[in-house]
């Protein structure tokens, strides 16, 4: 796991290299172990590395061919890159990196090797004949690819904080933008928070000559899910995903490094910790986070999966007045405003502190097997589609007479759906993930109108306009909109910023594409959760405790609720403040919202109010007009 950096362009070299050196200086949390700078005609690459497969000094980057031509720059993993050195026996290899297979590979296939991959990444590669330069990120957007162009300069990173110390980059708010992150808390692909910087989606590859540029992507869960489990048994189902889930751990064990697994108590976490377990030949490291505050606290379900599987556990045992320590890291390490990743941040710390490099994660678990539960509603929702019948009063009062009874953020969703003229998946879904709502958004910003969700392009580019799709079960179609948004956008940014703020490499078993492009082919009557997750459950034929699976899903988030009325009061109160001083948001907005937060509003949650601390401290941090 490292950081990448570079500038494509006409200045003059030395203004190049120096703003490359800037970048690498601003990475460095990402790569303690190396940096590398690599100046050619037109084009300066940086790299800084973090050491996890083969620590030798001549696996540092950035890395040059044999012949000269190809320079590369890699951050990530290829976790096959054994099996892929073998079908490259006409190459000489010096090393025994996964990054001299992916050059290899590039010189011998090109572009196309990237259907050969099994990995996170995201890396650049110059052609010094053909003067190009090509930019990539794998296939579900685990590692991050920042880019902007500033005049007839390119200028890339993995990291938004190198963009703006390379001096190249202004520093402006995104207004249309901004509106994504308050519905969403976050910023969807290509857009950023910064004016002018796009995250390069998943799964793109993009080629820059001169001034012309090409973007094309490669792959898509919609476009290369597999057909196998459509009309196969159920027991053959249940064996194929223990069989394949089983395959991407034990893929995922190969490192140069000690390793470890984060273990929250849940399913997904647990799992993974169970079949590594299988595959290792030694006790796994474990790590959670627990807390005074019981409703929180899944320490007991995190121990029970630790002793049964004979883990060498630690538990993280996390105060108010811990967190409000830690708190001022962990917002200095979020490269882009996310309303999560604090727990992350925590976890990280202590896991890298116990001499662990690189951990397995459950995350993509919810995703792929209906674990939330607006995989439900979706299906509910599709089955009432005869609502759109009534009159729009008709059921403008019902949602009213639903919003006094009942009153709270679901109730409110319920009524804008009922109000809806369309009852349709990429109408439905945007709304369901929706943190803060329209009316709420329109006054906090004293907008009349609102831009379209950006969710809802996303569905109907993907979903609803595009090539395939169309013939995806629900649940799957559930699948894609969640890894495209909330997943790609919020967990797995979340993920790589808090967790490189440690020089921690994350994993994540769950997201091998050959188990996502199984399960897209699912059939929702297979994976319909009656009970949590399920077909999970029963394919991993009794691996975990059923006191694990058989409660209440909690989730691994922090007490907030308790804490912002309580030891972080002053910094939320603070944070909001200066924000409703800044254009355009309404001061006496926000100071609205945070009187109804604290009187207990069931219509004003935490979550509405912590992304728009985050937002200061980034916009503050950052010096972002």
């Amino acid at each position: 796991m490292c950081g990448i950096s570079g500038v494509f362009g006409n200045q003059p070299g030395d203004q190049l290299k120096d703003a490359v050196a800037r970048m690498n200086d601003a990475l460095a949390h990402r790569g303690p172990d190396a940096q590398g700078i690599y100046a050619g005609e037109g084009v300066v690459l940086g790299h800084r590395r973090l050491s996890i497969i083969d620590l030798a000094a001549h696996a540092n980057q950035p890395m040059h061919s044999a012949d000269g031509r190809y320079v590369l720059v890699f951050n990530g993993e290829l976790y096959n890159y054994r099996e892929l050195r073998g079908q490259l026996a006409d190459h000489t290899f010096r090393t025994d990196s996964d990054t001299e297979v992916v050059l290899a590979a590039w010189q011998k296939w090109g572009a196309k090797c990237l259907l050969r991959f099994n990995g996170m990444f995201a890396f650049a590669v110059w052609d010094s004949h053909e003067q190009e330069l090509f930019l990539v990120r794998d296939r579900l957007g685990i590692k991050p690819l920042y880019i902007t162009r500033q005049g007839q300069q390119w200028v890339f990173a993995s990291e938004i904080r190198a963009l703006l110390a390379s001096g190249l980059v202004p520093a402006r708010m995104d207004r249309t933008a901004l509106i994504d992150y308050l519905r969403y808390q976050t910023v969807h692909a290509p857009k950023t928070m910064l004016e002018g910087v796009e995250l390069v989606p998943p799964a793109t590859v993009i080629r820059i000559q001169d001034n012309e540029t090409t973007s094309t992507i490669y792959w898509s869960p919609e476009t290369h899910w597999s057909r196998e489990a459509q009309y196969a048994e159920p027991a053959a189902i249940r064996k194929a995903i223990r069989e394949k889930l089983r395959a991407s751990v034990e893929l995922r064990m190969r490192a140069d490094v000690p390793f470890g697994a984060f273990l929250s108590g849940g399913i997904d976490s647990s799992a993974i910790v169970g079949l590594m377990a299988e595959v290792s030949d030694h006790p796994v490291q474990t790590f959670s986070v627990t807390f005074d505050e019981e409703a929180f606290n899944e320490g007991a379900y995190a121990q029970m999966v630790a002793d049964k599987f004979n883990t060498r556990h630690t538990d993280i045992r996390l105060r108010p007045d811990d967190f409000l320590e830690a708190i001022p890291n962990a917002l200095a390490a979020m490269d882009h405003p996310s309303g999560d990743g604090p727990n992350t941040y925590t976890v990280s710390k202590v896991t890298k502190e116990a001499g662990v490099t690189m951990a397995l994660s459950g995350l993509g678990g919810d995703e792929l097997f209906a674990g939330y539960p607006v995989f439900k509603r979706m299906v509910q929702i599709r089955s009432r589609k005869w609502l759109t019948s009534f009159p729009r009063f008709m059921k403008n009062a019902v949602g009213q007479g639903l919003r006094t009874l009942k009153p709270g953020v679901a109730s409110d969703k319920i009524h804008q759906v009922l109000v809806s003229e369309y009852l349709d998946f990429e109408y439905v879904y945007p709304l369901e993930r929706q943190v803060l709502l329209d009316p709420t958004i329109s006054k906090l910003v004293g907008a009349g109108k609102l831009p379209v969700s950006a969710v809802r392009r996303l569905l109907e580019d993907r979903i609803v306009h595009g090539t395939a799709g169309f013939d995806l079960p629900v649940l799957s179609k559930v699948s894609v909109a969640e890894m495209a948004s909330y997943m790609q956008h919020v967990l797995l940014r979340d993920s790589d910023q808090m967790s490189m703020a440690h020089a921690l490499e994350v994993r994540v078993p769950f997201l091998d594409h050959n188990l996502v492009e199984y399960a897209m082919g699912i059939p929702d009557l297979e994976k319909f959760p009656q009970t949590p997750k399920q077909l999970l459950i029963e394919s991993l034929d009794g691996l975990l405790p059923e006191a694990v699976y058989n409660r209440p899903k909690m989730g691994f988030t922090f007490p907030w609720e308790v804490w912002m009325k309580e030891a972080l009061r002053p910094l939320c109160t603070g944070h909001l403040k200066r924000l409703g001083e800044r254009e355009p948001f309404k001061g006496q907005v926000l100071d609205q919202l945070w009187t109804r937060f604290e009187k207990g509003d069931p219509r004003v949650k935490w979550s509405h109010l912590w992304p728009l601390v985050v937002l200061e401290d980034w916009l503050e941090r950052h010096g972002v007009q």
